[in-house]
């Protein structure tokens, strides 16, 4: 999975940006935080991963 893709999945979500590490972003939705790796091509595995942690975890501001 392309990493845009990911990180737009995240959004959707209600996850957002809280910084860069060494080789990894780290992303949060105010109670779980997750490390997203800087490559463009992300494992499938990997990426349904973070995707169910993020469904599973969402943060709906408002809604």
């Amino acid at each position: 999975m392309k990493r845009k893709l990911l990180l737009r999945r995240l959004k959707e979500n209600g996850w957002y940006f809280k910084g860069h590490g060494t080789n990894h972003d780290f992303w949060t939705n105010g109670e779980v935080y997750k490390s997203i790796p800087r490559h463009n091509d992300i494992s499938e595995w990997l990426a349904k991963n973070i995707i169910r942690i993020a469904k599973d975890n969402p943060r709906n501001y408002g809604v």
